[in-house]
């Protein structure tokens, strides 16, 4: 028979989500997702760094959005550079000789300027000739730089990291480090993405890696999940943020709730 009262305290939402005393690393933190995932880990206790290409965009964050409980760093770079990936390691270990707890890679660039039928309109797609057309708008280019960004950026800094990353499962007992990657719902969806042919593969590509470094880090005690996100307003998706480094976007629906039918069918058809 159990005796006495009880707490409830340890589900206490303050407690659930109570990350005092961590530290996490936010690639693409200035803007978007990114610059969500901050503010959610700082305003629990967090000490977040947020990298990214535009150093003016970070130390606007940073000016903005650092009110605590925990703390904001800009730590600017290219994640598409592996020198420059290494450099943010470098600094990384020097500042934090306890290791860190959290990766959350989130840097995206979007750069199917050619085939996004917004920018680009939309081809026949019931001419082969219409739509060879349309693809062969595309520049390598564009596939170039958006891996190097989406994809193996993303490869590079989490093997930079990893030491790291080991240091701050060994500094917190019960916890183990974990990458969590921001992928795109366009990388499982079999459509055509809106014409963002490069993207949308790049994030297909994103979201078998991350089944990759789980199995590869799995003896390392270092989680990797993924998180695949709709259409969120950001830069990429609304072309540009205001001053508080947010973007707007219309999210009416496109296809608003009706009426709910249910339809018999005659006896014998099914």
């Amino acid at each position: 028979m159990a005796t006495g009262k009880k707490t409830n305290e340890e589900l206490k939402a303050s407690k659930l989500f109570d990350v005092s005393g961590f530290t996490a690393v936010v690639t693409g933190g200035g803007t978007g997702i990114g610059l969500m995932i901050t503010q959610a880990l700082v305003s629990n206790g967090a000490r977040v760094y947020i990298t990214g290409r535009r150093e003016e965009a970070l130390h606007s964050v940073v000016d903005q959005y650092n009110t605590g409980p925990g703390e904001i760093i800009a730590l600017p770079g290219d994640i598409s550079i592996k020198d420059d990936i290494k450099r943010l390691a470098d600094e990384l270990t020097q500042k934090e000789s306890k290791g860190i707890h959290l990766l959350v890679n989130n840097a995206a660039i979007a750069r199917d300027n050619h085939t996004r039928f917004s920018t680009a309109g939309k081809p026949d797609f019931k001419s082969a000739q219409s739509i060879s057309q349309h693809l062969m708008q595309s520049e390598p280019e564009e596939w170039q730089e958006t891996f190097n960004t989406n994809l193996t950026g993303q490869f590079f800094v989490t093997a930079a990291l990893l030491p790291l990353l080991e240091k701050g499962r060994n500094s917190v007992s019960g916890y183990t480090s974990s990458v969590v990657n921001i992928a795109s719902i366009s990388g499982v969806m079999k459509g055509t993405s809106s014409g963002q042919f490069a993207y949308a593969t790049s994030k297909a590509g994103f979201i078998h890696l991350t089944r990759m470094m789980a199995t590869t880090f799995a003896e390392t005690k270092i989680r990797v999940n993924c998180i695949a996100p709709g259409i969120f307003p950001s830069e990429m998706t609304a072309g540009s943020s205001g001053d508080d480094q947010k973007s707007t976007l219309d999210m009416e629906m496109s296809n608003p709730a009706g009426t709910f039918q249910i339809r018999s069918l005659p006896e014998g058809n099914n």
